[in-house]
């Protein structure tokens, strides 16, 4: 029988981590819930002790989701720990992952202290985290480039204290496969109390090998693979979840191993957490990226329409593409829309599904045909969106070749009304900025706009992400539309209430 290696998804704390990429508690929520139903083993929820918000984030994950180990992170201190148990302790089954550096490097510019210092900040850090769970993992940050008899010393001591899962992260994504699978071996050769400990891997993506490490590991017997939805994360990112997975189902000769995952939900998982975060995922993205499954014409095409495995190792259904271009159109009544929704996996109140319709005929009614990727984006834009301090309530412009274009524009802040029109900016884009960034008063810069259409055809739904920094802090904006100048203003808005958001809850 095959062994079955836990997923561990960290799509909420490192995929969060990095610029931009921060969700509120809504929308931790509702990735949670997905990653429940793709199959996840363990959810590592958050950083508790990083910020209240965070904090409140973890502990409603905790609540609301069962099934899944659900972990917090916390630093080697008492006081992070016990931050983390009061945020997870609540779940069903919980998990405290604490971490200290290892490698000379971090522990002289970082942390200050000698080998044997971080040795018992180590082990007293698992003794007291096992005073609240006996469910405990620790990482020796930087694993990769620490000194392996010290890493040795480290691994042993914290399994006598109570860790039953040892985590080895390539934190700075330094390794390669031989150079990683190796390292594996040596700790299951090297430890004598291994074999009481879960190995676990935490592989970053910054040589471009954190998937082939991944899997180099668990040919030595790794048991559980950290890992994120699309491989976001910090820098270039994280062991992509789904890459992982597709490699170990379609070479289940080779690695003798299975997970829990429901592989058909993969593209659902994907496209959700793009959508609340705004990264899109690129084109040839293995897996979950458009061109995936795509064929052109001539030879390729003619030997899929033949047999589809001449060129494909994998089949769309196996992901989850089966049956996502059914669509619903503007004589769609609110019983389909909510069947359709069903099948996708969501659960609205009767409120919630009344604010979906409404939006939902308005798209409608500008579009021939609504695809569930619209569908998904609708809701992410009426149900898990913050609270709008600003409010889009009308939008004109006139433009033309050798004019700058006049753009008019109405705005709800805090419920009154203003409106302004200006003529400038070196393009739209610019234009619309400007005048936004005039009526609200703001002075955020902008650092990137993309647009995109979500489906095909003429008349499909453009979405707009930007990116604005304010105070050193990164935030991103998404707005969707048919007209991608109003997608851009809206956009804009979506960032300045991520803005204020976050600001208000820094007051607190």
């Amino acid at each position: 029988m095959s062994r079955i290696v836990k997923i561990f998804d960290t799509t909420l704390r490192d995929g969060e981590q990095c610029p931009g990429g921060s969700m509120n508690k809504k929308e931790k929520l509702l990735v949670a819930q997905k990653l429940a139903q793709l199959g996840v083993d363990v959810i590592e929820a958050g950083f508790p002790s990083s910020s209240d918000d965070n904090f409140d984030g973890v502990r409603l994950i905790a609540q609301e989701i069962k099934g899944p180990v659900i972990a917090g992170l916390a630093r080697a201190t008492e006081a992070d720990i016990y931050r983390t148990w009061e945020a997870i302790r609540f779940a069903e089954r919980p998990r405290i992952h604490t971490f200290i550096s290892t490698s000379d490097l971090h522990m002289e510019c970082k942390l200050k202290k000698n080998r044997e210092d971080v040795l018992d900040m180590a082990v007293a850090a698992v003794r007291y985290a096992r005073q609240y769970t006996e469910d405990v993992e620790f990482s020796p940050e930087d694993a990769t480039r620490s000194d392996y008899d010290f890493l040795f010393r480290v691994i042993d001591a914290v399994i006598e204290a109570g860790a039953t899962t040892i985590n080895i992260p390539d934190t700075v994504g330094y390794a390669t496969p031989n150079h990683f699978g190796n390292l594996i071996r040596l700790i299951r050769k090297s430890v004598p109390n291994i074999d009481q400990s879960v190995i676990s891997i935490h592989c970053h993506n910054d040589l471009g090998l954190a998937v082939a490490n991944s899997l180099a590991a668990i040919t030595e017997g790794a048991g559980q693979v950290e890992c994120t939805i699309n491989g976001i994360g910090e820098r270039a990112g994280n062991a992509a979840l789904e890459e992982v997975v597709m490699a170990l189902c379609v070479h289940k000769d080779l690695f003798g191993v299975t997970t829990n995952i429901r592989t058909e939900e993969i593209t659902r998982a994907s496209r959700l957490v793009s959508s609340i975060t705004g990264f899109v995922v690129q084109p040839n993205k293995a897996i979950v990226g458009a061109n995936a499954f795509a064929h052109e014409a001539g030879i390729h095409a003619h030997a899929v329409i033949i047999n589809p495995m001449t060129y494909q190792i994998m089949t769309p259904e196996s992901v989850g593409l089966n049956g996502y271009k059914i669509v619903l159109g503007k004589h769609s009544g609110r019983h389909a829309l909510q069947n359709r929704l069903e099948k996708m996996g969501f659960s609205f109140s009767d409120d919630q599904i009344d604010t979906i319709f409404e939006r939902f005929k308005q798209i409608a009614d500008q579009k021939k045909e609504i695809f569930e990727e619209d569908l998904e984006a609708i809701i992410t834009e009426t149900i898990y969106q913050i609270p709008d301090i600003y409010e889009l309530v009308s939008f004109f412009m006139e433009t033309g070749i050798g004019l700058k274009p006049m753009v008019t524009i109405a705005l709800k802040i805090r419920g009154i009304t203003y409106q302004d029109r200006r003529r400038g900016g070196d393009g739209p884009v610019d234009a619309i900025c400007e005048l936004l960034r005039i009526i609200t008063k703001t002075h955020s810069n902008l650092l990137s706009y993309s647009a995109k259409g979500i489906t095909g055809g003429a008349d499909a739904i453009g979405e707009v992400t930007i990116q604005l920094e304010e105070d050193e802090k990164i935030f991103f904006g998404r707005g969707i539309d048919t007209d991608t100048n109003i997608a851009a203003a809206k956009a804009y808005l979506n960032a300045l209430n991520k803005i204020y958001a976050d600001k208000a809850v820094h007051v607190h």
